[in-house]
This record gives C-alpha cells, structure tokens and sequence, in this order.
C-alpha cells in the first residue's frame, strides 16, 4: 500500500512537472536580458508542495531547476569568470527554482488551505525575486546591468516581471485551492460547511473572474518596461490598451455576476 502511494506521488509529480514545462515555454512578457512572465509556470511545483510536503516539494523544484538551466545554458557564454559561470547557474536556476518548492511550508502550520498555500506561494515567489536581484547586481553588473546603481536597477528590472508572475500565481493558486482539497489523497472538490460542493456555476465565474485578472495585469505590465535598456517606466503605463483592458474587464466581471447569481439560485431550488 505505501509502494503503491509512493509510486503514485512519483507520477503525480512527474506530471506537475512536465505541465509547469510547459508553462515555462507560455510567455506573455518576455524581457530582452532575461526574465519573463509565464503562464503560472510555478504553480505546479507549489501545488506539489502543498499536496506532498517539502521533500517531495523540494526535490520537484530541484528538476525543474535543471531543466530551466538546460533552458538557459546559452545564457552561461555571457560569464566573464568561471566564478560568474557557477554564480549564473546556482543564482538564476538552481536556488532561483528551488525555492518554490518551500511553497507548502506551511501546510501544516496553517489550518486553512488556502492561506497556507497563498502565503508559502508568495514567500517562494520572493525568494526566487531576491535570488534574480542578487544574481542581476553582481553576475550581470557590466554585462547586461549598468554598473553604477546596479542593484536599485536589478530590482526594478526583476520587478517587472516577477510582479506580474507572482499576481498570475497567487490569483490561480487562490481559485484552485479555494475549489478543489489538495489535501485528499484523490483530489476532490472542496466542500463547504453545510457539507454540499462548491457550484459548477461558481467555478466556471471565478475562472472568468481570473482570467480577467490575469489578462489585466499582463497587458498592463507588458508596457512597464523600457524596449532599449530594460529598465521599469512607470510613465509608460499610458501606452497600455485601455480600452480593451476595461472591455475584457467588464465582460468578466457581468459574466461572473450572472453566473454567482445561477448559483445561488440553483443552490435555494435544490433547497426546496
């Protein structure tokens, strides 16, 4: 029975991995010295954690570290020192992406699933932020990063798009475990208090409410960057599409409306 479980962990993770892969490969911004926003590519990894514990969390992160630096080996002809070469490897890949795996750090320590999952997320995602502004004022100083004021550049350059990386992460790890018990040995859908599941009806809105969200923030942060050095522009958020950002907006947020409110009302009939 325990080999049995172990080897279903073992696939389970194996499948996480491969999806946050290709996730990786999703990018929405894609930044010209390095760094992107992705489709919630650490998500999976987190979720390992959450659902297994740190070992298996950890040891997740580790091989998706690997395959991000396979990912990534061109970027180690730019190091000026094998010392540069291992700092690259060890800052921008291996500790970067190991970090997510403490993602579920608190699965234990925090009764609600949700905020433990949504805090140990946001911790990882720092993590793997501080690793990159570390790697970007040191490894890259004078390479990709101007050497004078490097650091306060790596941390606006980093910020563009692990902000919005971690907002797409946090908002997708919210409506996921906010749906489904990661805890269960089967994930099931996660039932409310008065013991019946969350609405079909209440998914289906809260992944429109999502994909509004996300949509927003991509289109918004995409034009935060400066084309030529790289560098955060606030000022540059006036060439956002607006227009399109308060449509799809809008249409998610009535979509969403209409649908909370089938919900409820299904929910009084079956009641009835």
């Amino acid at each position: 029975m325990a080999q049995n479980k172990k080897v279903i962990g073992m696939v389970e993770c194996a499948i996480l991995i491969a999806l946050a892969t290709v996730l990786s490969l999703i990018k929405f911004v894609d930044l010209p010295y390095g760094g992107s926003t992705t489709g919630a590519s650490m998500l999976p990894i987190a979720l390992i954690s959450s659902r297994r514990g740190l070992g298996w969390g950890l040891g997740s992160a580790l091989v998706y570290a690997v395959i991000q630096q396979l990912f990534g080996l061109k970027n180690l002809s730019y190091a000026t020192s094998w010392q540069a070469v291992i700092a690259i490897i060890m800052l921008d890949y291996i500790i970067a992406f190991v970090v997510i795996g403490l993602a579920g750090m608190f699965r234990k320590k925090i009764k609600n699933q949700t905020t433990g999952l949504i805090v140990g997320t946001l911790i990882a995602c720092l993590l793997r932020y501080l690793c990159h502004v570390l790697s970007g004022a040191t490894v890259w100083a004078g390479i990709s990063i101007p050497t004078t004021a490097a650091l306060l550049y790596s941390i606006s350059y980093n910020a563009t798009y692990m902000i919005p990386e971690t907002i797409v992460t946090l908002v997708l790890a919210f409506y996921i475990s906010s749906s489904i018990d990661l805890r269960s040995e089967k994930p099931v859908r996660v039932r409310k208090e008065s013991g019946s599941p969350i609405s079909v009806y209440s998914i289906i809105a809260g992944l429109f409410i999502a994909g509004g969200l996300i949509y927003d923030v991509v289109e918004i942060f995409s034009n935060l960057q400066n084309a030529d050095s790289g560098e955060f522009d606030i000022s540059a958020v006036g060439q956002a599409n607006w227009c399109v950002i308060g449509i799809v907006s809008a249409v998610a947020a009535v979509v969403a409306i209409v649908l909370f409110v089938i919900a409820s009302k299904t929910k009084k009939a079956n009641k009835a």
